[in-house]
């Protein structure tokens, strides 16, 4: 089945959850341009989630989705919430929503889990998900070890449920790609910083802008808590302190708050600038629905002139 059909929206691509970036406002103008916007409540707790979805809902008249990251404290309120609000459409990251699944089936939600690994992948299958979001290395943010490549095919190969490529695509003919290795539809985040509608910082969009195909790292990678980022001092000074042997407690102080310092304050210097490796095709900013509209454009003429 089609992403789009599944999810009763006009394009095949779903909006990323960033923590601290993924407003109801924000998703609100993805849902609106043909995508499914999703509310990330990474960086929330349940009475602003509450909050963040009923502002959605006086923005847009599309669905729209929530991102649960199930080590939040507030988890069990928000799986709640998405109930009682009506949310169509839950991805989850950081856990297995098992415990979820049967209250969420039951009321109506589709339920979407952001999977690294073929074994958790057949896992969620057979606890009842309604599809995977199946992300490889290449992606911005936590981060497992494959890549989209390898991993999108392994799992389609061992699922029958729909899969959805996220991980390095910006562009239609990374669609393109995704469909081929057996994806449904897509699911991106760092070209979507870069949107007019995106609520972070200038800094931050500039810095966006800036990146080359090398401007990314990996922190947290020896302490098994892999995230990826843009290359600045903090990054730098985070992976020294890694490999001097520093522990996760100490690692954590250093980065505390490091993500807001980003989004909301703009520093370039000593903040997380989550962002995938696709920074580097990301030369300018733009609305929302023509990011979509130019990718789907993209995707019907590079098919169009395949070669095969």
């Amino acid at each position: 089945m089609k992403l789009n059909e599944l999810l009763n929206i006009k394009y095949p691509i779903i909006q990323g959850g960033m923590a601290n970036i993924a407003t109801g406002a924000f998703a609100a103008s993805v849902s609106n341009a043909g995508g499914l916007g999703l509310i990330g409540a990474g960086g929330m707790n349940a009475k602003m989630l509450k909050a963040e979805i009923q502002a959605c809902k006086k923005l847009t008249n599309q669905p729209f989705g929530v991102n649960i990251m199930l080590l939040n404290p507030d988890a069990k309120e928000m799986a709640q919430i998405v109930i009682d609000e009506h949310v169509p459409v839950v991805t989850t990251g950081a856990g297995n929503p098992g415990v979820y699944i049967k209250m969420w089936k039951e009321a109506g939600i589709k339920i979407l889990p952001v999977v690294p690994s073929v074994a958790l992948a057949k896992r969620l299958e057979r606890a009842g998900v309604d599809g995977l979001i199946v992300e490889g290395c290449e992606a911005g943010g936590h981060i497992g070890e494959a890549t989209t490549m390898a991993l999108v095919p392994q799992v389609v190969s061992n699922v029958s449920i729909p899969v959805i490529a996220a991980g390095g695509i910006a562009s239609g003919k990374q669609m393109l790609a995704a469909y081929a290795l057996g994806a449904c539809g897509v699911q991106i985040g760092t070209v979507l910083l870069a949107s007019k509608e995106c609520p972070i910082h200038e800094n931050y969009k500039q810095a966006i802008l800036k990146a080359k195909d090398t401007s990314t790292t990996v922190t947290g990678r020896i302490n098994g808590t892999p995230v990826r980022i843009l290359k600045n001092k903090m990054a730098k000074a985070y992976i020294q302190k890694e490999k001097a042997g520093a522990d996760m407690m100490e690692l954590e102080k250093y980065t505390l708050g490091s993500l807001k310092k980003a989004v909301f304050e703009g520093n370039v210097d000593e903040g997380s600038l989550m962002a995938g490796q696709v920074a580097g095709m990301i030369h300018e900013i733009k609305p929302v629905k023509q990011i979509l509209e130019e990718m789907m454009s993209e995707l019907q003429e590079t098919y169009s002139n395949l070669e095969i």
